[in-house]
């Protein structure tokens, strides 16, 4: 018995607190860099003018969908891949991890297209600014036409996160992020003998980073993760595999990509009143990343330990990691809501913001905030679906909070002619989730958690 209990991974047997902290915190550690580049980024773009600004924040909804896509499938092939280790199914969760590789493949070429015929299309359905569609046009053009390194860089570090090796994506994304913040401002503004490339230079310094850190990642899989077997010779797509890859990924693509149609709805309602009202969003969400990527690290952390013990029918190490996450999730949650209710401005100021910008932006930070009362729960429970195969109750709950609550408050309270008002639909959406997270929990807990148990009792 002892023997075995050695043999197996550490996700079925460590002290579950211990396990969860070892998968998160490097998870959460390279989130938070990648957060800091994110937002250092901007801070560059924004030293060139707010018109740049502007562009970077209407570009983002097609940059989270390119990151949606890549993210959702590595999520259904991180569940499938851990679940059949989980099984001792080592066949199955190679292949898993193999069809994963040709579906991150296939989703960039597919973004290669779009980068090379629709941005200009793109931007001009948002805005009529010259300025800002030439800004626009040159950032997403680049970012969409390298992205090979992002969807390459984030298939690979699934496997890692799959079988237990976060610190080694911590390593891959850090070196990522390192590299991309030392090249914004050498290629921003033309520094060491480097061309002044402008927005162009943060775009590049953005796919540097991305390439390097998925040849860090692709070297990591082949040389240090004895878990996975990555031969393609002979490869062959497996059409079942990629449907149970994408019966938990889809959801999750579809939940994640619901944030680019609410951000560009939210970008079409406030450019109604100003620009500077989309460039206080973007900054926004530059800033929310710093408090939700490391809560994203702990779900990337959780969503391994949880699905292998599912497959390993271990239903108290499911209920115990839940729980842990969400108490950690909370604590987090409410480091951000005090940092956005107590010094919004201060945090303004680091995007060279003008007077109208600061009038608009501390107003609307403090007002977004209260939002992460509760948002730390529902993160923790859509990703708990996920790994529990139920990813359609994450997609209902992204799709309700965002598209059927969110959108339609926004637009009604712009309606009163302030944009003060507009920022209140999110607390507003926020609550709604919550309800419909807690209603999909005790669903969970009724028809996957408790038969668990009783198959545990039997058995004993």
């Amino acid at each position: 018995m002892a023997e075995v209990e050695r043999q197996e991974n550490k996700m079925g047997v460590m002290p579950v607190n211990q396990l969860l902290i070892s998968m998160a915190l490097p998870m959460i550690v390279s989130m938070l860099v990648q957060a800091l580049y994110n937002i250092v980024d901007s801070i560059f773009v924004s030293r060139i003018c707010e018109d740049a600004l502007s562009a970077v924040s209407l570009a983002f909804p097609v940059q989270n969908l390119m990151i949606s896509i890549a993210s959702g499938t590595g999520v259904g092939m991180n569940a499938l891949l851990s679940r059949s280790l989980g099984q001792k199914n080592q066949k199955s969760a190679n292949d898993a991890a193999k069809n994963g590789v040709f579906l991150a493949v296939c989703s960039y070429l597919v973004f290669l297209v779009f980068g090379l015929v629709a941005c200009d299309l793109f931007f001009r359905s948002q805005t009529d600014s010259v300025s800002i569609i030439g800004y626009g046009n040159t950032y997403l053009q680049i970012c969409l036409i390298c992205s090979f390194g992002m969807f390459i860089q984030m298939a690979f570090e699934r496997i890692l996160q799959a079988t237990g090796r976060t610190l080694l994506t911590m390593f891959t994304q850090g070196i990522g992020a390192i590299i991309n913040l030392i090249l914004d401002p050498i290629l921003i503004f033309g520094l060491l003998g480097a061309p002044k490339m402008g927005i162009a230079g943060a775009a590049i310094a953005t796919v540097m980073g991305q390439i390097v850190a998925a040849l860090l990642a692709v070297v990591f899989n082949y040389k240090l993760n004895p878990d996975v077997n990555l031969d393609f010779r002979g490869f062959r797509p497996n059409g079942m595999i990629i449907k149970r890859i994408y019966s938990v990924g889809v959801p999750s693509i579809l939940m994640m990509s619901i944030s680019s149609v609410m951000v560009y709805g939210m970008n079409r309602i406030l450019i109604a009143f100003t620009s500077t009202a989309t460039a206080v969003f973007g900054v926004y969400y530059k800033l929310q990343s710093f408090i939700f990527m490391p809560i994203f690290g702990m779900n990337n952390g959780m969503v391994p330990i949880v699905a292998y013990n599912y497959g390993a029918c271990k239903p108290e190490r499911i209920t115990k990691t839940i729980k842990l996450a969400v108490m950690y999730a909370e604590i987090l949650m409410l480091i951000g809501l005090a940092a956005f209710q107590l010094i919004p401005a201060p945090l303004l100021g680091f995007f060279n913001a003008s007077p109208e910008m600061v009038a608009i932006g501390v107003p609307a930070l403090r007002t977004l905030s209260w939002s992460y009362l509760v948002a730390g729960i529902c993160i923790i429970c859509s990703s708990s679906f996920q790994a529990l195969g139920n990813g359609v109750y994450s997609l209902l709950i992204s799709f309700g909070r965002q598209l059927i609550v969110l959108l339609p408050a926004a637009y009604l309270l712009s309606l009163t002619g302030s944009v003060d008002a507009v920022w209140w639909s999110f607390p507003i959406a926020e609550v709604a989730s919550l309800m419909l997270s807690m209603t999909f929990l005790r669903r969970v807990n009724r028809k996957i958690i408790r038969p668990l148990y009783d198959m545990q009792r039997e058995s004993a």
